[in-house]
């Protein structure tokens, strides 16, 4: 069943838990995302991130995600992750996606609400939601697939620097009448290299001063306690790629060393399905978390 971000949310947000959001960049992957949100009937996300382009293009890959919303038996949001350009969120909604993140947060605060807002704008008219993002969410140099990376601590002069701010938080939400706000509180896209220095109070701060669904990026990699703890201050969209990924790459390493062990040939289409039952069960595993189940 087809829905939007905005409907998916308040219900996340009223029950006090987390919609995951995942990309699905090729067909394996779309699979298995779905059948894991079937498998728990449980609302999910499924997001296409332009950065992944150069995987498959949108219009290849859209109408497919498209289709399998359609015909999910759980509510599914189809979503475009990070859209850098006005052009993208535009070709996003003509293909039907419900759902458009516009990512301004390395421009101005100014160019951010203004740029935001246009797209708004288009968006609600269409009745496609909009997620937008204020801070910034540092990148690490390997697997930080969904974001502009690399970005890390050394890039600011303090951690506060790059945290958002919880009075520009409510500026900007005011000012550009979005749907969901991705939020920084020192996540971090791709593979974790160090423990990451998560400042969780600061999503309290902000939900004192707006009250709107936040959604939390570079959501792979966070113990229980600490996605649990997200959620309990106002997170309700968990962005969840890099270890899923990783995942379905172990099983394929996994696979392959079994059959050259026992000199068997391996076939491409064998590949693809073990990568996707990986996936699968990876995706079942974060999301009973989110969903506190």
């Amino acid at each position: 069943m087809l829905v939007t971000l905005s409907e998916l949310l308040k219900d996340a947000k009223e029950k006090k838990y987390a919609v995951g959001a995942f990309n699905t960049p090729n067909f394996e992957t779309l699979r298995a995302v779905i059948a894991a949100a079937e498998e728990l009937n449980a609302p999910v996300i499924i997001s296409h991130a332009e950065v992944h382009e150069n995987l498959i293009p949108m219009e290849a890959i859209g109408p497919v995600m498209l289709q399998f919303a359609q015909q999910a038996k759980v509510p599914v949001c189809v979503h475009l992750d990070h859209g850098a350009t006005f052009e993208a969120c535009v070709k996003a909604m003509r293909l039907g996606f419900t759902s458009v993140m516009y990512d301004g947060s390395a421009k101005s605060f100014e160019d951010n609400v203004n740029e935001t807002s246009e797209i708004v704008k288009i968006a609600h008219a269409l009745g496609v939601s909009v997620e937008a993002e204020l801070g910034h969410i540092f990148t690490s140099a390997v697997g930080g697939g969904e974001g502009r990376g690399p970005l890390g601590e050394e890039n600011f002069d303090s951690l506060d620097d790059a945290y958002t701010n919880p009075e520009m938080a409510k500026e900007f939400v005011e000012r550009t009448n979005v749907d969901a706000l991705a939020i920084a509180f020192g996540t971090t896209h791709g593979v974790y290299l160090k423990e990451p220095k998560l400042d969780l109070n600061r999503i309290t701060q902000i939900k004192e001063k707006i009250d709107i669904p936040f959604v939390m990026h570079g959501g792979s990699g966070l113990s229980e306690k600490e996605y649990q703890q997200a959620i309990h201050n106002g997170i309700t969209k968990i962005n969840y790629y890099t270890y899923s990924a990783l995942a379905g790459g172990k099983a394929v390493q996994e696979y392959i060393a079994e059959k050259e062990k026992n000199n068997e040939a391996v076939f491409f289409h064998d590949i693809a399905l073990a990568a996707q039952e990986a996936i699968k069960e990876d995706v079942k595993k974060v999301m009973k978390i989110f969903l506190n189940k």
